[in-house]
């Protein structure tokens, strides 16, 4: 909100600027969808079959709920946590180590799937296993892929048990 209110010299508090932000992507998500990744929702869904899965975003959680709904995912996650729950958001692990006691595991038994540099940084930082699948429409910045554990082309390709180093 303070860089919006800054580049576009807006005379709006941050708060208003952030709510018109939120709001404007909640209303696009209900009339459009929210972007997908290419086998994501499958992908989440084939995982937590055999497993507790978490969602741990940067984004705003009326953001992530409208997402959620949207996809048919709202269900799926045991938790979900938003950076804007604790002290500091990627790439700081606070949402990653949130988001392990809530789930009541060890960060170090996780398994995180990222697709940005900030976000590899926080789960690597929590002490996380970190899977990098590329976003190809943005992509990751210089640096990620040696940053990651694994990195793989597609979401639909993810077996957790296979990861090196997991504890399943």
């Amino acid at each position: 909100s303070r860089i919006m209110r800054e580049r576009l010299k807006l005379d709006l508090p941050d708060r208003e600027i952030e709510r018109a932000i939120v709001d404007g992507v909640v209303e696009r998500y209900e009339r459009e969808g929210p972007p997908l990744i290419d086998g994501a929702v499958e992908a989440v869904r084939r995982i937590a079959r055999d497993r507790p899965v978490a969602l741990a975003s940067s984004a705003h959680r009326d953001v992530i709920d409208a997402a959620l709904a949207a996809t048919g995912l709202t269900d799926t996650f045991a938790v979900i946590v938003s950076s804007d729950e604790v002290a500091h958001g990627k790439p700081a692990p606070d949402v990653y180590l949130a988001a392990a006691e809530r789930l009541g595991v060890d960060p170090g038994s996780c398994l995180v799937v990222e697709d940005s540099y900030n976000g590899v940084a926080a789960a690597r930082a929590a002490g996380m296993t970190t899977v990098l699948v590329p976003n190809h429409s943005v992509p990751p910045a210089a640096g990620t892929v040696e940053l990651a554990d694994v990195v793989l082309a597609r979401l639909a390709d993810l077996d957790p048990a296979a990861v090196p180093g997991r504890v399943s």
